[in-house]
């Protein structure tokens, strides 16, 4: 696994801005299932969390052939924004109203034909879902990036371009938000 910010992911970041198809493949490799399952979750529908996934690889590389990568800021933050803005032109495009973010079956995203996901962990997959969808979209939003896709405060505050402090606090009142509704997350 590439680890987001390495100088192995620095190095392939500056080879895909210099258009190599290569280090694109790899870039992709790392990122595809993690970057798939937060447009999943903001959008609800697998077939068009694939294409807006597929659009979104699609413009970074198209910024690798602008030579527009920055080598200096965190990939992994770059193509979550990407990605964030995808959903929201997406949102746009259908013109909806309210984002529904669902954890359906959480645990077979990462692996679909697992038979070890047990009747406990889709109820309370279930039951975190419902109350996932009670909470502001910007809740959500930071909650799936930082605890479901492990990004970091700084990345988080560079894809939703906020301050550092104003996403810890977001943070905090989703988690006691999550306190409120009877979940405690892990």
């Amino acid at each position: 696994m590439l680890k987001s910010g390495s100088l192995r992911e620095k190095i392939l970041v500056a080879k895909l801005n210099n258009k190599s198809a290569d280090a694109f493949a790899i870039l992709y490799d790392a990122y595809a299932e993690r970057l798939y399952r937060f447009i999943y979750f903001k959008v609800t529908n697998r077939e068009e969390a694939e294409d807006l996934s597929s659009q979104t690889f699609l413009k970074i590389w198209q910024y690798a052939l602008e030579g527009k990568l920055k080598t200096k800021e965190s990939f992994q933050a770059f193509i979550y924004k990407v990605a964030r803005n995808s959903v929201i032109d997406y949102y746009r495009a259908t013109r909806k109203k309210k984002r529904n973010v669902a954890l359906d079956a959480a645990a077979t995203i990462a692996d679909e034909h697992s038979p070890e996901v047990t009747l406990d962990t889709k109820l309370a997959v279930s039951r975190v879902e419902e109350k996932l969808r009670s909470l502001k979209s910007e809740y959500q939003e930071v909650l799936i990036l930082h605890y479901l896709n492990e990004l970091s405060i700084h990345e988080i505050a560079s894809i939703v371009e906020k301050k550092k402090g104003a996403v810890r606090v977001l943070l905090h009142r989703a988690l006691k938000a999550l306190k409120d509704l009877e979940i405690k997350p892990q």
